[in-house]
């Protein structure tokens, strides 16, 4: 099999991205979207949760970034088409998987923007004309706040509809002073002010191994460090994108890896020991809003401050814009697959897919509604988020399994072992965020079920060209994974309404022998090679080139 060239069209132009976008551009999409309000709360959150050991949490976080990245790598070079790890799936395990985990995709990219709109204005509250913005007993937004919160997703999608290169160009700007700012405040924090006895004056690990592993998904630190995805998604734009993304997809896990885990070791270290006298479950600011910005201001250093409160601003929106741009990549990807209407297609003078973008806006606006403050969204996010990466190391299998002469520009050392491995790491970051989550989370994957599913069986039933099929076969594994996964929540340690009948080690062990039956299984029952041709040939040979 040959995989499909850049250059190839089918049909008119109408429905054509344009492949505008480098190296940088790339690189940057991946970076702002990885450095976002996660910086800002993460290590703060992280610390709460685990201690100084939240160090640990972070190099975990990492190494299971870095492994699911290195998978997506391989496959966004392989395949560099729009809405990357929403079609991965649906090549391998057809209809029913590609349509399912092209849901799990779209859901996290429609969310994270209206997450990032509430760091703006949670960090906005600082200022006196923001106070009305939100309630300050639990951070929901009020009447006002809500308003102020949908004009600034506004704001973003209008950028959107500048056109591709335009927004590159303004992300790459914004995302130098992404980089910039973190940087600066390492810097700064480890001269100005660190205490080294602050890594064991309480115990360096004093909520013990449950804390450690329930920081990674439920503090913040999973959260912070997803978003590497964007050079795939963007991927139908790239200029290069069998050169460039697997470079921007390993090079922006390294840059924020490395960010996010110097942050966590200056703020464990500049933090006065009387604002945790009590131990890292006390940790106040005595009212100073934060958390670096109140770190400053609460050592002598408004002058920083005062560029965190600004960085507050810039940073979440760089990321909101990302993500509402990606959604709509996303939808537009569905509706290639013959998951959603064709409408989601339709592109303007600029190349830009405005159905999708008009969809994002009204679907976060929404998702302020149920869920009014940035804490409550991260677990949510973070378990959505990788159990749409949870899709790639499938799709790698098989094609490993099905093409393994196939030319691919960049090649995973190991990739058979390193595959699975990241499966199985998937599978414990989800069991990590709780029962709490995950029964929200399988409520979200229902409604998914209801509006795609719907919509193909009725393409199915009026014969429409581009209904999917379904390949129930291919995927029969999903549905006992999904449920699995919740029961496996249900009976364990982590998150409100977990029985903890299955006792510490023993369910991360039972997490990753079920993550391994089913991957395997997976592969077993994966579409032959021929059906996984037709699949791609029909979906790629739409989208490459387009000028």
């Amino acid at each position: 099999m040959a995989a499909p060239q850049p250059g190839i069209r089918r049909g008119g132009g109408r429905h054509a991205l344009r492949r505008e976008v480098g190296l940088a551009g790339l690189l940057w999409a991946s970076v702002g979207a990885i450095i976002g309000s996660g910086w800002l709360f993460g290590a703060e959150k992280a610390v709460r949760a685990a201690g100084p050991a939240a160090v640990i949490s972070w190099g975990i976080g990492a190494v299971a970034i870095v492994l699911l990245a290195l998978v997506h790598a391989e496959l966004g070079g392989l395949f560099p088409v729009a809405g990357g790890t929403a079609r991965y799936p649906h090549y391998a395990f057809g209809g029913f998987a590609g349509m399912s985990f092209g849901w799990f995709t779209w859901l996290q990219a429609a969310t994270i923007a209206p997450i990032e709109v509430q760091a703006m204005i949670g960090y906005a509250q600082h200022w006196t004309w923001a106070d009305g913005l939100q309630h300050h007993k639990d951070q929901t937004l009020t009447p006002a706040g809500f308003a102020v919160a949908a004009a600034l997703l506004a704001i973003f999608v209008a950028v959107n509809f500048l056109g591709v290169r335009w927004l590159a160009r303004t992300n790459s700007a914004a995302t130098w002073w992404k980089v910039a700012i973190p940087l600066l405040t390492i810097l700064v924090l480890a001269v100005k002010e660190f205490h080294g006895a602050n890594f064991h004056s309480h115990g360096f690990a004093p909520f013990g191994a449950r804390g450690v592993l329930s920081a990674i998904s439920t503090s913040g630190v999973i959260f912070a460090l997803l978003g590497f995805e964007q050079a795939i998604q963007w991927a139908g734009e790239s200029s290069h994108p069998r050169r460039d993304i697997p470079r921007a997809v390993l090079g922006s896990v390294f840059i924020g890896s490395v960010i996010y885990l110097l942050l966590q070791v200056v703020f464990i270290g500049a933090v006065p020991p009387s604002a945790f006298a009590g131990g890292w479950g006390t940790l106040t600011y005595h009212g100073i809003s934060g958390p670096f910005a109140g770190l400053a201001t609460l050592i002598g250093l408004g002058w920083l401050a005062t560029v965190l409160y600004i960085d507050a601003v810039i940073s979440p929106a760089g990321t909101g814009l990302v993500y509402i741009t990606s959604s709509s990549r996303i939808s537009y990807g569905l509706s290639r697959n013959g998951y959603a209407p064709q409408v989601m297609q339709a592109t303007d003078r600029r190349a830009v897919p405005w159905a999708g973008l008009l969809v994002a806006f009204v679907a976060g606006v929404l998702c302020f509604l149920p869920f009014p403050s940035w804490q409550r969204l991260v677990s949510f996010i973070t378990s959505a988020v990788v159990l749409m990466y949870a899709g790639a190391p499938l799709a790698f299998g098989v094609l490993r399994r099905r093409f393994p002469e196939l030319e691919r520009p960049y090649r995973l050392p190991a990739g058979e072992v390193v595959s699975p491995v990241s499966f199985v790491i998937a599978g414990l970051v989800i069991y990590w965020s709780g029962w709490d989550t995950l029964w929200r989370l399988g409520a979200s994957i229902l409604l998914g079920y209801l509006l795609l599913g719907g919509y193909a069986f009725r393409a199915r039933a009026k014969g429409l060209p581009q209904a999917p099929r379904m390949d129930f076969r291919a995927g029969q594994w999903l549905p006992v994974y999904l449920v699995g996964m919740g029961l496996l929540s249900w009976q364990g340690q982590f998150g409100a309404g977990a029985t903890g009948r299955l006792p510490l080690w023993w369910d991360l062990l039972a997490v990753a022998g079920f993550s391994l039956a089913v991957y395997y299984w997976a592969l077993a029952v994966a579409l032959p090679a021929e059906e996984i041709e037709r699949n791609i040939a029909d979906v790629e040979v739409l989208d490459a080139g387009g000028h």
